[in-house]
């Protein structure tokens, strides 16, 4: 008789994103004449920069010469990206890394829910809360929680509320801890984390022998130069983080797909007898097991990101999508909202008005102004009354969204 993995019957409900869509499809075919604004999922709205999308059209053209086809590539990512990625984003800032340590994969999401599979089950996680639902829910299918309780949380999960009452920083575990997920700049507040916070979270696992899982996929968004882009500007961070970064949001691939993850050799785990292991040796274990890369085609694009010409129209369009961001601050402000985020993340997070609950603002929005948004309590607990809006859209589809807000 086969079984099924009583783990996912923990689940309380479907993935948040799909659920939206579930709303605004049945919406949508009642009302067909709406003009729906959609700011609430994460993705993207401009085309890919032309230098990625002449690098993609040379790596096709090789693509079809017997002389520079492309097979299976290296399941941990071809060098010449991975080189690109050290250059640019580490050394920049001065850290080293070799190429060994750098992953590349189809996307973060991917990443930060898989790597959870190379960590016993009786390891207790920490989350913030609200919190990206990937990092909870793999934890729950793989049996690492225990059942649903209330306000949407799971048993065995040790949850840091971020609140306005903290100003959405969460405060150290009390409790014993082994896996720590951070996201920073984070989805979904926007809210971005000092190096004298990071170092708190970076001197904490050091000293409890535990593992910083750390969300770096907006860090090309941050604007103060004293917030830092990855914890490696920490010391000691190499002994204890992983840290993950996309292109999906920095270079509009949520449809193309590719991000990396950075593994130091010096990061260590532990056996039950006490015995250290190479986290970066099983994760390139389960990675070359489970992976088969990216394509060629692909990493030709994301490096291209790299050159002269990427880097200054990628940043045009980061700057536009920051220029929404702070139309959106600014009116929400301004039509009395308590708003937070925005600054170095394109995600605005602000108190749904007159005590409303999270999804009942969700649908006065919808049904009234045919704006869609994310509901923060869909993040976790803490964020029950808050909302979450997303910059990513054209700057005058952002200013008609602004206009109809005030209209509620």
């Amino acid at each position: 008789m086969i079984t099924i993995n009583e783990n996912f019957m923990k689940l309380q409900a479907g993935y948040l994103f799909p659920e939206i869509g579930r709303r605004v499809g049945a919406f949508a075919a009642e009302n067909p004449d709406a003009a729906i604004i959609k700011l609430g999922i994460g993705d993207v709205t401009e085309p890919l920069a032309p230098a990625i999308v002449d690098a993609m059209h040379k790596a096709v053209d090789e693509m079809a010469l017997s002389s520079s086809f492309h097979g299976y590539g290296p399941e941990q990512g071809y060098n010449f990206l991975a080189e690109a990625i050290i250059e640019n984003d580490y050394r920049s800032r001065g850290v080293e890394l070799g190429t060994d340590e750098v992953f590349i994969s189809d996307g973060s999401k991917c990443d930060t829910g898989n790597f959870q599979e190379i960590f016993g089950l009786d390891n207790v996680i920490a989350v913030t809360d609200p919190v990206y639902p990937v990092y909870v829910d793999t934890n729950v299918m793989a049996g690492r929680t225990g059942g649903a309780i209330e306000n949407g949380r799971y048993g065995g999960i040790v949850y840091m509320p971020c609140t306005a009452e903290n100003n959405f920083v969460p405060a150290l575990p009390t409790e014993p801890v082994d896996m720590i997920y951070l996201c920073y700049p984070n989805n979904p507040t926007g809210m971005v984390a000092s190096k004298e916070e990071l170092k708190k979270w970076v001197d904490f696992a050091r000293e409890n022998k535990a593992i910083i899982l750390f969300d770096a996929a907006y860090e090309a968004f941050i604007c103060d130069p004293e917030i830092p882009h990855s914890i490696y500007e920490i010391d000691g961070a190499k002994e204890v983080a992983v840290e993950f970064r996309s292109f999906s949001k920095t270079a509009g691939f949520t449809g193309t797909r590719c991000a990396f993850t950075v593994v130091p050799k010096e990061l260590k785990a532990y056996k039950a007898n006490g015995e250290t292991a190479d986290v970066n040796a099983v994760w390139n274990r389960r990675h070359c097991t489970k992976f088969n890369g990216v394509s060629y085609v692909t990493q030709a694009g994301a490096a291209a990101v790299y050159s002269d010409e990427g880097k200054k129209q990628v940043a045009e369009t980061i700057a536009m999508y920051m220029n929404n961001a702070a139309v959106i601050r600014k009116s929400l402000g301004e039509f009395g909202y308590d708003v937070y985020g925005g600054v170095n993340a394109p995600y605005v997070w602000f108190k749904a008005p007159n005590d409303m609950g999270s999804w009942e603002f969700f649908d006065v929005l919808l049904n009234k102004v045919n704006i869609v948004g994310t509901p923060g309590v869909g993040f976790g607990a803490s964020g029950e009354g808050y909302f979450r809006l997303s910059a990513f859209n054209d700057p005058d589809v952002v200013k008609e969204a602004m206009a109809r807000f005030a209209k509620l």
